[in-house]
């Protein structure tokens, strides 16, 4: 059985801000609002794909921002959290990864300190500085460009990155990537003893980017071809239609081939 591993939001899930046309079903609620949803196209793939590869979502998202998700087919047997960071199984967090992924990032806490001052006292941030389980740094800023080219100039670039996406303004240590999450986790399931499948992969953002590099074949819309140079692996698809339907079309065919 091949493994997918995916992101969640703009690549199968939608604000509320995004159009996707009527036939869609709510899968995030939070504080009694209807903040993310799927087309019913989606979730009837979603099924199929479900009974052809290891579905496994790769998200940015804290747990509690993940836990408030239910795409309607069950609870995934795997998902992994905080940009790699946590591993759920069944829902419920793996400890043991959790303390290597500290450890993996260990060099990287004196400049996590020195950035989330700098964030602090930026005076384009409109949000709180988060600093997500010791692993990254989050704030918004009304003048994201200008906030990211500031951290990317007074920080170590060769231990953290600089994210932006939208408002959101991110420092994240290199080594807490999608694509390190990955390769720790299929040595994880050679480890089990499951045999070595094909990796699928998909995401719309430069968060996703090292994670597409470790699939035998990878999907990305066309925006964010545009906007980075995408890995050979990555096969950019039409975005005429809604991203997450066109993707899983893809997804199936290729894992009906295997």
């Amino acid at each position: 059985m091949a493994v997918f591993f995916t992101d969640l939001d703009n690549t199968l899930i939608y604000s509320y801000r995004h159009e996707i046309g009527r036939e869609k079903m709510c899968v995030e609620l939070y504080q009694g609002r209807e903040v993310s949803f799927i087309t019913k196209r989606t979730w009837e793939l979603l099924q199929q794909v479900k009974k052809q590869v290891l579905i496994i979502p790769v998200t940015t998202r804290t747990q509690e921002q993940y836990h408030r998700i239910d795409l309607k087919i069950g609870t995934p047997e795997y998902a992994l959290t905080c940009n790699g960071g946590v591993l759920l199984v069944q829902g419920i967090e793996d400890k043991a990864w959790y303390e290597e992924s500290l450890t993996l990032i260990a060099e990287c806490s004196q400049e996590l300190k020195e950035a989330q001052a700098l964030m602090e006292s930026d005076p384009n941030r409109s949000f709180e500085v988060r600093n997500i389980r010791d692993l990254f740094l989050f704030t918004k800023s009304s003048e994201p460009g200008q906030s990211v080219e500031y951290l990317a100039q007074h920080t170590n670039q060769d231990l953290v990155e600089v994210f932006q996406n939208g408002v959101k303004v991110y420092v994240v240590p290199r080594k807490l990537n999608k694509g390190t999450a990955v390769r720790r986790f299929l040595k994880r399931l050679c480890v089990e003893g499951r045999e070595e499948e094909p990796v699928i992969a998909a995401g719309d953002s430069n968060f996703d980017i090292a994670m597409l590099k470790q699939a035998k074949v990878a999907f990305a819309p066309t925006a964010l071809e545009y906007t980075y140079q995408l890995p050979g692996n990555t096969i950019v698809l039409d975005e005429k239609r809604v991203f997450s339907e066109v993707l899983l079309e893809q997804v199936l065919q290729y894992s009906m081939k295997k």
